[in-house]
């Protein structure tokens, strides 16, 4: 693998996505980040700074993401991280946005590979991000548990319908210090005192998981865990 490299951080404004933007753009690697809002987007891609770049476009309308992102030329990792918690039960069902965390992930994910598929280079790498909800569902997690284990599923399709493109999926349990956990000391205890190792996992943690998945050549249609092993308590 090249030092460089050119890599598409779909949701790379926030959480996870961010702080592996900021750990490639230190290495020197030319990075695009997307989010929602564009302004925002390059706005973030400024304070990160190195060869960053910030691009805007919407998972939740798939029609409208070629035309955004039709000025990348080059991709030797895509990694889609844009995830969104959609609180949602089956007895008190939210449609809208059922539709709208359905399609980000299921159909938003694969039309950002379809619209770069031709730009990425031979030995390039997808990474995927899905979620323990999978395994593990909670009340109000309907939705979420559903899209992440399509994700599981899109991995092994994708790997052949792409091949050789590697393509594989990370899958974060309850990331101790994500932002999205603020907040939530109680639930965070509950969380370590189920985790094997006694400790949950960081964002530091994930990031190191989803450049294993890009740089391993070896790696291919895994979707790989990153709970500390809150899955097998």
């Amino acid at each position: 693998m090249p030092e460089q490299q050119s890599v598409v951080i779909v949701g790379g404004t926030a959480g996870i996505g961010r702080q592996l933007a900021q750990t490639l753009a230190k290495r020197g690697d030319e990075v695009v980040i997307t989010g929602r809002d564009k302004a925002r987007a390059q706005a973030i891609a400024k304070e990160i700074g190195g060869r960053t770049r910030g691009v805007g476009f919407d998972l939740a309308e798939p029609a409208k993401i070629a035309a955004q992102l039709g000025d990348v030329v080059k991709v030797d990792s895509l990694v889609l991280s844009a995830i969104e918690r959609d609180n949602n039960s089956v007895r008190e069902f939210d449609v809208g946005r059922a539709i709208r965390l359905a399609t980000l992930k299921l159909v938003g994910y694969i039309e950002t590979i379809h619209v770069l598929a031709p730009r990425l280079t031979p030995n390039a790498s997808i990474v995927l991000f899905g979620g323990q909800a999978r395994e593990r569902p909670y009340p109000g997690s309907t939705t979420v548990t559903t899209v992440n284990g399509g994700v599981t599923s899109m991995v092994r399709t994708l790997a052949l319908e792409l091949a050789p493109i590697r393509v594989n999926a990370v899958h974060p349990g309850i990331i101790g210090d994500s932002p999205a956990w603020a907040g939530k000391a109680e639930f965070l205890k509950i969380g370590i005192s189920r985790t094997p190792t006694k400790r949950l996992a960081t964002m530091d943690e994930c990031v190191s998981a989803v450049m294993f998945l890009m740089d391993n050549q070896g790696v291919n249609g895994v979707n790989l865990v990153v709970d500390g092993g809150w899955t097998i308590a």
